[in-house]
């Protein structure tokens, strides 16, 4: 219907039918009673659209306006203002569209906005029960989860993640689920166990780690030789290493022969064994992984004085070239393969290999090539 015709259906006047459908009372002011706010000057920057944000778009909207010049103009991004008239608009009377009508809109935003929410679990819809049956059956709460998408697949309320299983066993107020069936679950705990923090943690190694954040500037802008980045490349089932080194600058290989193992005692003497044989200027720094090779470090730099820097966890990028590096050794050295039958003759060989091999990051020339120059000069 049209608003005449509405507001004739109902028995009011069309310019209160027209109030009542912006969300305005008889006074002009919003249900919730806050007054209107026309003005779009900013009140400083905000999470959340703003009424006058809601009044700006509905303008635009009438005048045709595209949804990525509306986002410009609030500085918002075109999905925060599509997502907005989707989920706080209204359908109109063929459902074809969508009619955004602002005032409406703040209503609907501030209705959803109060936290906390009821839990997905505790709505009565028999996903608690569900839960709780195949609880008591010993499942996991992953085993569960699947299990409901596969039950329901076309009822959305009814699939949640495990993490939300485990936060109604757990934690306190919620009362979900009930708590003696935490004794059902693997771990049998009746509370979560609490991890630590990083800066809790205990210390990796016997000798306190130099982080990478101190290395010398000198070796981020790879202008002098002498900085090497180290890592292993694992054989089959874990038994067997190859140590790798490259030379930042340069990238320069050098593999360390470990035959026997990569325990930290052996890795340590390959280390030492391979610094002695470089010319002084070469023997700047050593950039490592956190890996439990270098447990001996502080043993390794008393007898090169080369010191070692650490990467931070997870963060390989912070070694790049022997990352690189490691990835193109990898042609002559096969993930799943015993890494041991390697002789050290011919770990020379593919390091000599590799060292005469072109670079499109050195400009076509080889590493054995630029690193002649450097250090003829």
């Amino acid at each position: 219907m049209t608003n005449t015709e509405a507001c004739e259906r109902v028995g009011i006047n069309r310019r209160t039918g027209k109030r009542w459908r912006h969300g305005r009372g008889a006074s002009g002011r919003f249900k919730a009673t806050k007054p209107l706010r026309r003005s779009l000057a900013p009140m400083g920057p905000s999470r959340y659209l703003r009424e006058s944000d809601r009044i700006h778009i509905a303008d635009r909207l009438r005048e045709k306006a595209s949804i990525r010049t509306i986002a410009a103009e609030l500085g918002r991004s075109p999905s925060t203002i599509s997502r907005e008239i989707h989920r706080n608009g209204t359908p109109a009377h063929d459902s074809s569209r969508i009619t955004y009508r602002p005032h409406a809109a703040q209503a609907r935003a501030e209705e959803r906005r109060p936290r906390p929410k009821p839990g997905k679990i505790g709505q009565g819809n028999g996903l608690r029960d569900f839960i709780q049956n195949h609880l008591d059956l010993r499942w996991s709460p992953e085993q569960i989860c699947q299990a409901l998408r596969t039950a329901f697949p076309d009822r959305p309320e009814m699939h949640v993640v495990h993490e939300t299983v485990y936060q109604a066993l757990y934690v306190q107020g919620r009362g979900e689920l009930r708590r003696e069936l935490t004794r059902a679950l693997r771990t049998g705990r009746v509370r979560r166990k609490p991890r630590r923090q990083a800066q809790q943690r205990q210390p990796r190694f016997r000798d306190p780690m130099v982080m990478i954040s101190e290395r010398p500037a000198e070796a981020d802008d790879r202008a002098v030789p002498g900085h090497w980045e180290g890592d292993l490349i694992i054989g089959k089932d874990n038994g067997s290493a190859i140590g790798t080194l490259v030379e930042r600058s340069t990238r320069y290989v050098m593999l360390l022969h470990l035959p026997d193992g990569r325990s930290t005692e052996l890795v340590r003497d390959a280390l030492v064994a391979t610094a002695q044989a470089l010319p002084a200027h070469l023997k700047r720094s050593l950039t490592w992984d956190q890996g439990v090779e270098m447990g001996r470090h502080r043993e390794f730099t008393v007898a090169t004085e080369i010191p070692v820097y650490f990467c931070d966890p997870a963060s390989p990028w912070q070694r790049g070239s022997n990352e690189n590096t490691n990835g193109l050794l990898r042609q002559y050295f096969p993930k799943g393969t015993d890494l041991s039958v390697h002789t050290r003759e011919h770990l020379d060989a593919v390091a000599a290999e590799l060292n005469g091999r072109p670079r499109k990051t050195l400009g076509w020339e080889t590493p054995a090539e630029r690193l002649h120059k450097l250090l003829a000069a």
